[in-house]
């Protein structure tokens, strides 16, 4: 490239840089946001209530009245990395049978390690943990699934897990 080529390139670069900031001046000085004195009126708010706060249920209050439909029902966001089959792994292990299986323990899936010393069984409460954020329950977990927020949600899915078995 010969001078005259990246003196244009630069002159290109720097004049739409100038344009932006002149544009966002004008703009600034059109549409000016800052209040000028006080204002000339104001709204008198009675009775600021704080928000309520919500009543947790414990989680084995949930489990006791989870639905196995609706477990099944959420259980499709998991279907694309794993198999309710016994032995069929895919992206993830099987999940046959897993309510009480020991952890890292699906035959023939290869885990990434992280889950080993988290404990020794998927009992429903490391389930729980599990499905709310895979990655803080297990750092160094390679399942890239965010989790599940609602609380109803994971007892559902865990009791549909729980039915699998036979």
């Amino acid at each position: 490239m010969d001078t005259m080529t990246l003196t244009k390139i630069a002159a290109g670069l720097l004049g739409a840089w100038l344009v932006l900031l002149l544009g966002k001046w004008a703009g600034e000085e059109l549409y000016h946001a800052g209040l000028h004195g006080e204002p000339s009126y104001s709204i008198a708010v009675e009775g600021d209530a704080p928000a309520e706060e919500e009543v947790q249920v414990p989680f084995e209050e949930l489990l006791a009245s989870a639905s196995v439909d609706d477990g099944a029902k959420v259980f499709r966001k998991c279907t694309a990395c794993h198999k309710v089959e016994p032995g069929a792994n895919a992206t993830g292990p099987y999940l046959h049978g897993v309510v009480g299986r020991q952890i890292a323990s699906a035959e023939g899936f290869e885990y990434s390690g992280s889950l080993a010393p988290q404990g020794d069984a998927w009992s429903p409460e490391n389930l729980n943990g599990f499905l709310e954020s895979p990655g803080d329950w297990a750092p160094g977990t390679t399942m890239g699934f965010a989790g599940l927020n609602k609380a109803q949600d994971r007892a559902d899915v865990i009791a549909y897990l729980d039915s699998l078995d036979d």
